[in-house]
């Protein structure tokens, strides 16, 4: 579960599972896009969460 951490500017610290699910997210919405322009339409209708550690 992603961690917050406090400093002179906030963190995520992701753990690998993280990574794993937002890499697996990214790949499942993005399968058909053709090009950077219909990525980021894609990206900006389905935005990504994680969980708060």
């Amino acid at each position: 579960m992603a961690k917050i951490i406090e400093g002179q500017r906030r963190l995520i610290r992701l753990t690998t599972d993280d990574i794993i699910n937002i890499v697996r997210e990214y790949q499942r919405l993005t399968k058909k896009s053709c090009c950077y322009e219909h990525t980021r339409e894609i990206l900006t209708k389905n935005p990504m969460y994680i969980p708060e550690g």
